[in-house]
């Protein structure tokens, strides 16, 4: 009995495991063509140049 249940604990964490990288991998997908789109529509300076996007 203890290694069915060994067995169906370690299926639950991978399960869980893969989810979790399932849904990182979106996320980091989302901040990627964020970060991609502040390059396209950041505005210019006074001085004619190119500004940053981002605050820091």
């Amino acid at each position: 009995m203890v290694p069915i249940l060994l067995v169906l604990l370690l299926a639950l964490i991978l399960f869980g495991a893969g989810f979790a990288l399932e849904a990182l991998w979106w996320i980091a997908i989302v901040v990627l063509a964020l970060w991609l789109l502040g390059f396209v529509m950041r505005g210019t300076t006074a001085a004619g140049g190119r500004g940053r996007w981002y605050r820091w």
